[in-house]
Parts: C-alpha cells; sequence; structure tokens
C-alpha cells in the first residue's frame, strides 16, 4: 500500500502516463519508467525515494532481477539461491518448498540488482526507523518461515504460553481456532498442563473470512469454514485460543459451533492486543469504525462473542513473544502509533 499513490497517479497521468487498474503496482511501475538513472537500479532507486508506505517489490528485465522493501522494512522480504542462482521471496518457506538456501533479509531501504555483472546494493534509508509488522508474527506469515531471525511457529507458541501466564483458566482441554492459532494452543496447553485438542477442524476450500469484501460473504464463509469435533470436546470446558479480533465477524460463530457441540465454558484468549486502528500499509484492517473493539469494552465483547471469559494478550506480553523491541516494530493497529505519518481520515485502499 502507497499512501501517496494518488498524489504520485495524478502526476503522472499529467506526464501523459496511462492507468488501466486502480492498483498501487501500476503506479509504481510508471514512476520508474518516469524516473531517471543510468541503468534500472538506477532507475528503480529513483522512484522508490518518492514512495511512502509499504512495499516489498521483484521485478524483471530482459537480464536484471531486481528486489526492493521499503526504508521501514515493515513487510518481509528475503534472499536465497539454488546453486549461484538468487531466489528472492517474501517468506522464507518459498524457498524450502525451492530446495533453496536462505541467505539473509533483504535490508530495509534496500535496492538489490542481481544480473551476469554480479550483485550489486543500493541504500536508501534516509533515518527512517525500522517498522516491521508486528502482525505478520501474529497472523499473516505462515508459521515455518523465518521472519528477521523468529521461527514465526515459535513465536506463536510463546504467545500461547504467555497468555496462560497473564489468563490462566480453569479447563478441560486446549483448543485453537485453526490454523494460525494452532502454535498458540499448544503454547497455552505446554504452559498450563491442560491438555491441547484439535476441537476444531478447518475446510481447507474456503479462504481468510477477516479479508472478504462484505459482511453476509464473512457470515457465510464462517459457517463453511470450521466443523466441531463433537466426541471430544462434548461437556468439556475449553480454552479457545485465536489470533485476534478485528470485526469480531468469524469468532461468535466459532464460539456459537462449539457450544452447539456440547462445550460447557468457553475461555477465550486472543494473541494480539485489541485492534483499535486501522492499518494503511497493506492489509484490510477494516475503517475504525468497523473494528470492535473501537465500540465496545473488553467485557462487552466477551457477552458479544458468548464466551464464559475473554483475554487479550498485552503489548509487553507480545513483545517478549516475538523477542524484538517496540522500536523496531509497527505496532500501528494496537497502539496508535504510525511509523510515517498518516493523514487522519484516510481511506484504507489510499
Amino acid at each position: 500500500n502507497i499512501i501517496n499513490a494518488p498524489e504520485l497517479r495524478v502526476e503522472l497521468a499529467e506526464k501523459g502516463f496511462q492507468f488501466h487498474t486502480t492498483a498501487d503496482s501500476e503506479v509504481i511501475a510508471n514512476l520508474i519508467v518516469a524516473s531517471p538513472g543510468r541503468d534500472w537500479l538506477g532507475r528503480v532507486a529513483s522512484a522508490v525515494r518518492r514512495l511512502v508506505g509499504a512495499y516489498s517489490l521483484t521485478l524483471l528485465t530482459m537480464d536484471t532481477l531486481l528486489a526492493v522493501r521499503d526504508p521501514n522494512g515493515l513487510r518481509p522480504l528475503c534472499l536465497g539461491y539454488i546453486g549461484a542462482n538468487p531466489v528472492v521471496a517474501s517468506e522464507t518457506c518459498a524457498l524450502d518448498h525451492l530446495g533453496a538456501r536462505y541467505e539473509r533479509d533483504i535490508e530495509p531501504g534496500e535496492v538489490v540488482a542481481f544480473n551476469n555483472s554480479g550483485q550489486r546494493s543500493i541504500y536508501l534509508r534516509d533515518g527512517q526507523r525500522r517498522a516491521f509488522c508486528v502482525f505478520e508474527y501474529v497472523y499473516l506469515a505462515r508459521p515455518d518461515s523465518m521472519l528477521e531471525g523468529q521461527l514465526v511457529y515459535a513465536a506463536r507458541q510463546r504467545m500461547g504460553a504467555q497468555l496462560w501466564q497473564e489468563f490462566p483458566a480453569d479447563a478441560d482441554l486446549v483448543v485453537g481456532v485453526p490454523d494460525s492459532a494452532i502454535p498458540a494452543a499448544i503454547g497455552y496447553a505446554d504452559a498450563s498442563g491442560i491438555s491441547y485438542c484439535d476441537g476444531l477442524l478447518r475446510n481447507r476450500y474456503i479462504g481468510r473470512t477477516f479479508i472478504t469484501p462484505g459482511q453476509h460473504l464473512r457470515d457465510l464463509g464462517v459457517q463453511l469454514k470450521f466443523n466441531p469435533l463433537t466426541s471430544a470436546i462434548e461437556g468439556k470446558r475449553l480454552v479457545l485460543l485465536d489470533d485476534s479480533i478485528v470485526r469480531g465477524t468469524t469468532i461468535p460463530h466459532v464460539v456459537t459451533l462449539l457450544r452447539r457441540a456440547g462445550a460447557r465454558e468457553v475461555h477465550l484468549r486472543i494473541c494480539a492486543p485489541p485492534v483499535l486502528h486501522p492499518c494503511y500499509f497493506g492489509v484490510d484492517m477494516a475503517t475504525e469504525d468497523e473494528l470492535i473493539a473501537t465500540r465496545k469494552s473488553t467485557a462487552d465483547i466477551r457477552d458479544y462473542v458468548g464466551a464464559d471469559s475473554l483475554g487479550y494478550i498485552s503489548m509487553n506480553g507480545l513483545l517478549q513473544s516475538v523477542q524484538r523491541r517496540s522500536s523496531t516494530l509497527c505496532t500501528a493497529c494496537f497502539s496508535g502509533e504510525y511509523p510515517v505519518p498518516i493523514q487522519m481520515g484516510l481511506g484504507k485502499l489510499a
């Protein structure tokens, strides 16, 4: 998401560039073509100096592979090799599937070019702080990826263990909402000594419901997405782990499914603090008035979702779990502290 894409689009249109989509990627492509430079590396470096927002880019020319990461490093981008051949991907799990060896992360603000002449990098950081998206650890990244030195699966396990420390529960089983909360549920179970159970099965043909464009479709998707394992959870007191609550669309249906399957109690534990602010860096976190935590207290949300208790991980607990300092992370969706200036009232699609 390029925050200043609308202004750049107007400027490029006035220069005669034509646009066929509303995608920020088209703005970036035209800006590269319009930028000065002796070669593609120079042109790309000139272009990205004007971009504000989150981007990890891979570009191919006739003879060069280029990779670019925004100066704040908001999104992941990594480099690997198959033999002597470079491979660039957003997550290390892609390298694993290709049989590539992981070399390093592309640095924030780095523009790197690979061709027959070798490898060249230009670094564009001008005092911007590192601000890696903490929500990558919570939900977005695959659990088998390494993010800036951290295995996502292990970080999520630590979130679950931390939730046990902050919000213990007297229960019979620990259940995770598939798939992102499974490692956290295992971490909670290990820390508490309560047995872990695959109490919910996920329909693999249904995608991520929180980014579906429309409430009716999100509700329908949730109904098709999960099926409870009735024989395992009937009559049991459950601790239910989930990664986050954004709109509050999914979790009430999940709690209802577990109740109908015979769960006696459902104690909800969330691996992220309350989401209070929209994301302007590529995640469809909804507008502020759609975020349930901006309208309801924790007690009200507990009652709304139908849980017996509700506990969100603390910000400090989350930072301990990902083993990173807050000064190196973007936590704006929780704290409202954006790493780059945000115009209030900006549309989420800008």
